[in-house]
This record gives structure tokens, C-alpha cells and sequence, in this order.
């Protein structure tokens, strides 16, 4: 049986993290973030830092690594590590799905569980996303401006290669909200409403 699963897609500096960390914790159920590349990599004995290196980014348009074994196919094909991760997790968060109630933040999860799963995309305007960034890692603007989009874009071209969507298409979640509208608690109390419902 399918088990009630919060999935949070969210722009770099919005807050969909911290967001997705405290509703578990309200909720008092499992948060799935980063953890889902310590699974994989526990699970299939491949470096943490192989797979976090990929971790949220489409693979590269021209060669690529092969580190592990888990990255040559049956037919002897040399696989990106991006696509094992993609695959590992995939597996991961169906599995989830049918084992307990969580948060799942990012790699598409809100595509792999489609009508499974309540799907909330976090945003912000861009300066304010600059200046959380900012705050949270001590950088100058300048470098956080570039990251903020670096990162988004990284993000988005990540969900658009695996799942054929548009990441910014804000019809396929079913709940969107501009976290410097609110603060993290009043957002938290939203989402807990829309989970027990």
C-alpha cells in the first residue's frame, strides 16, 4: 500500500530544504534529501563523493568518466554516472513509497510518483534568493548571484532531461509557494494541512 509522500522541488536559496526538513519533523516522519545518495552509495559500495558529484545534473553531452563498475552495462556500454544515480535513487524513493510516509526533496521525485505523491514546488524571487544565499554561506553577492543561477540551472536542465517536463510548469504540482511570502513555519503549517487532509 501506498504510503503518503510530501515531494518538494524548489529553487536554489528558496528555502525548499529547510522547508522539507521541518515538516518531517513536525510530521514526525522520514526526510530524504542527501540521504538518498548515502542509500545508494551504501547499498551498491560506490564513494559517497562519486555519486554526490552528479547528484541533481543531467550527464555531460560528451565523454564522461567510467569509475565503477556499475557503470558498464550487460551489451558492455559505458554508463554515465549520472544515470546510475538517477536509476539508484528512482528505485530508492519507489521503495520509499511503499515502506513509510516522508518528505522527498528534489531528483524528480514528484515525476516518479506521479498521482502518488503531494507535489510542492518552493520559489522566491531572485533577489531575495541572493540574499539568502548570502546569509546562509557567507559569500559576496556577486559569487552568490552566479550561484543561485548556476544552480537553478543545473536543476532545471537535471528535470528536464530525466522526466520530458518543464521544471517551471507550475501545473504539474499541487501546491506552489513563494517562500518570502511566509515564513518557514507558516508554510510548514500549510503543508501539514494539505498531508492530513
Amino acid at each position: 500500500m501506498s504510503k503518503r509522500i510530501i515531494t518538494i522541488n524548489r529553487m536554489y536559496g528558496s528555502g525548499g530544504h529547510a522547508i522539507g526538513k521541518a515538516l518531517a519533523e513536525e510530521l514526525e516522519i522520514g526526510f530524504y534529501d542527501k540521504e538518498l545518495i548515502e542509500i545508494a552509495a551504501r547499498d551498491k559500495n560506490i564513494p559517497f563523493g562519486d555519486l554526490a558529484d552528479v547528484d541533481e545534473k543531467r550527464p555531460g553531452a560528451w565523454s564522461f568518466p567510467v569509475n565503477h563498475e556499475i557503470q558498464i552495462s550487460q551489451d558492455y556500454r559505458a554508463i554515465p554516472m549520472n544515470d546510475v544515480l538517477f536509476e539508484l535513487q528512482r528505485d530508492i524513493i519507489l521503495s520509499l513509497s511503499d515502506k513509510e510516509d516522508c518528505v522527498i526533496v528534489g531528483r524528480c521525485a514528484n515525476h516518479i510518483l506521479q498521482d502518488r505523491t503531494l507535489s510542492v514546488f518552493i520559489y522566491a524571487p531572485f533577489e531575495t534568493r541572493v540574499k539568502n544565499v548570502m546569509e546562509r554561506l557567507d559569500r559576496e553577492e556577486k559569487s552568490a548571484r552566479k550561484l543561485v543561477k548556476r544552480m537553478d540551472k543545473e536543476r532545471r536542465s537535471y528535470y528536464e532531461f530525466f522526466t520530458d517536463e518543464k521544471w517551471l510548469d507550475m501545473g504539474q504540482y499541487d501546491l506552489c509557494i513563494d517562500s518570502s511570502k511566509f515564513t518557514t513555519e507558516e508554510i510548514v503549517k500549510i503543508l501539514k494541512e494539505a498531508y492530513e487532509r
